[in-house]
């Protein structure tokens, strides 16, 4: 998924956003992260069968992310 196609499919409400910002700052996230987060959560969503990302799903791509960080 490009992009684009992230700025499309991947909208998140203001709620979504505030927690997303924070886990930017807090885990010091690059862009590159940002986007990779946005895309899991999709995923999560999806599999779900939501059409909006939920707080869960959002928490949940930033747990894997931080937890991918810890391994690696």
């Amino acid at each position: 998924m490009g992009h684009r196609q992230v700025r499309k499919f991947c909208v998140l409400g203001n709620e979504q956003s505030e927690l997303l910002k924070m886990a930017m700052s807090e885990l010091n996230l690059s862009a590159r992260a940002y986007n990779k987060i946005l895309k899991v959560a999709r995923t999560i969503a999806d599999l779900a069968k939501s059409e909006d990302i939920k707080t869960e799903h959002l928490s949940e791509a930033i747990q894997y992310r931080s937890l991918d960080r810890q391994i690696f």
